[in-house]
């Protein structure tokens, strides 16, 4: 809602949504609540922005906890990552995560335990609903399984899980379920074969420090 929402009149004012329809009373001032508490998301979206590129993880981690964001022992993640509603987001123990990442938290986002998220990846569960009339957002939620390999640049569409141990090659939009231990790559992403180690209960080697 802003001003030009706002239409005086002599018998009185009203709000307008932002489609050009007369709001009720009580929906206008629910709306305007909502507003103004998004505004302080978006605060806290620019807080912790910044605090992705001081250069150490633990200063960071301690941040993003306090964001509210499930942090699991000997998971970080590098420097420039970005968030939308960080107390959605969860991740589990010992996975590194690359610089300069995007985590949607605007529906609920599961990344599981040692996995291994590259630079640049992209994790998206809201997406504009192009069959309503409103474009509306549609949210569906993103589960990561435990052992996974996300390459860079790697784009992941709302409602999409990871099955453990698959492995997303660098590049790949992936718009479909992935199975456990399958290697997917292209756009959209497609098997192009399978994981030979079947047995994972190996961990990740240490973040670079600084970074």
């Amino acid at each position: 809602m802003n001003i030009a929402n706002l239409h005086i009149s002599p018998s009185g004012f009203y709000f307008e949504d932002k489609d050009g329809h007369r709001l009720p009373l009580s929906q206008s001032f629910s709306k305007i609540t909502n507003r103004f508490l998004n505004y302080f998301l978006d605060l806290e979206l620019f807080i912790l922005w910044l605090v992705g590129f001081i250069p150490s993880h633990l200063i960071r981690n301690f941040f993003y906890h306090l964001a509210g964001i499930q942090l699991g022992r000997g998971s970080t993640l590098h420097m420039g990552a970005r968030f939308y509603q960080p107390k959605n987001i969860s991740i589990g123990e010992g996975t590194i995560i690359g610089d300069r990442v995007f985590l949607d938290g605007r529906a609920p986002l599961e990344i599981g335990n040692h996995v291994d998220i590259a630079s640049q990846v992209f994790i998206y569960n809201s997406e504009h609903d192009l069959s309503d009339p409103s474009m509306k957002a549609a949210e569906e939620a993103v589960k990561i399984g435990d052992y996974c390999f996300i390459g860079p640049r790697v784009t992941i569409l709302p409602g999409v899980t990871i099955g453990k141990g698959a492995v997303v090659a660098a590049g790949a939009v992936v718009a479909k379920d992935v199975a456990a231990g399958d290697i997917v790559g292209g756009v959209p992403a497609k098997p192009i074969g399978k994981r030979q180690l079947k047995e994972l209960n190996y961990r990740l080697g240490r973040a670079r420090l600084f970074q």
